[in-house]
């Protein structure tokens, strides 16, 4: 099992020092992966299932969060958790993923894509909420052939993107994985068809929970691809125990992602502390 750490900014805040030292705690630690989530713009009444998001939540824009976290840190991978695929342009995105992913010398490994739920969000981008979907489809596939395009160039003729002979240098060293995210059956289906792996949200039931895992194997199957080779990642709580891990295990569940708890720096060490000790992280090889 990988385990993954979330830094909220709304939760965690937006103190670029106290980034710096959750995620250097993180990595000392022994944590394989640091999560960050994206907001581009909230509003009043702005509705997340049954909860409201207040409109001064701040959130900080996960990319360049992710390269100032790399520039502070050496081994811990950087991923998002979600970053709203549709309300970016994939030629620009390609370009900021991959810089991410250099100057961390091959860092970028988590990506974790979705959809968003807000329909005012993808009101203020330009981008037709209920077409997100096909059009996150399309920029997921435009990413991986800017990512893998040579000399003479690529070119895309979709329903949101189209191109010719285009050419973007640097490449992300090695391939750059794409996780979907989501709390649907259209989610898992995505992951399955064209993900690397799938991270599910939402308050599901477990029953729900295997069906979209199944889901996601059937889809990568039918699509001709491996379904053993998609990573499944979870949310779980900072004192999650070694049972429920196992537990998390049998269901297929290859990383679990989790939160530090406490608000002052030396008891949210002590959090992470526990949490690797609990885990053996320490012990465990690092990477890159």
């Amino acid at each position: 099992m990988k385990f993954g750490i979330s830094y909220s900014t709304p939760y965690h805040g937006i103190d670029p020092d106290r980034i710096t030292a959750y995620a250097q705690d993180a990595e000392e630690c022994g944590f394989e992966s640091f999560y960050v989530p994206e907001h581009i713009v909230l509003y009043k009444g702005a509705m997340v299932g049954r909860y409201e998001l207040p409109p001064a939540l701040p959130y900080l824009d996960p990319l360049d969060t992710l390269g100032f976290v790399a520039a502070s840190t050496r081994r811990i991978l950087l991923g998002t958790g979600v970053l709203l695929l549709p309300y970016h342009h994939p030629v620009v995105l390609a370009k900021r993923l991959a810089t991410v992913d250099v100057l961390s010398k091959g860092r970028m490994r988590l990506l974790t894509v979705g959809l968003g739920a807000l329909p005012g969000e993808a009101a203020a981008v330009g981008a037709d909420f209920a077409t997100r979907g096909r059009r996150a489809d399309e920029a997921i596939d435009v990413l991986r052939l800017l990512w893998e395009g040579g000399e003479d160039g690529v070119a895309f003729g979709g329903e949101f993107f189209s191109f010719e002979g285009l050419v973007q240098f640097p490449r992300p060293l090695g391939r750059l994985p794409i996780h979907v995210g989501g709390s649907s059956p259209a989610a898992a289906r995505r992951a399955g068809r064209r993900g690397d792996g799938f991270f599910p949200g939402g308050a599901l039931t477990a029953a729900e929970r295997a069906a979209q895992w199944e889901i996601a194997r059937s889809a990568a199957v039918e699509a001709g691809r491996d379904p053993d080779a998609l990573e499944y990642t979870r949310t779980g709580s900072i004192d999650i125990t070694p049972e429920q891990v196992e537990a998390l295990a049998r269901q297929g569940v290859t990383r679990i992602v989790v939160s530090a708890t406490a608000d002052e720096p030396s008891a949210r060490r002590e959090e992470m502390a526990a949490f690797a000790e609990r885990f053996g992280l320490r012990d465990q090889p690092t990477s890159p």
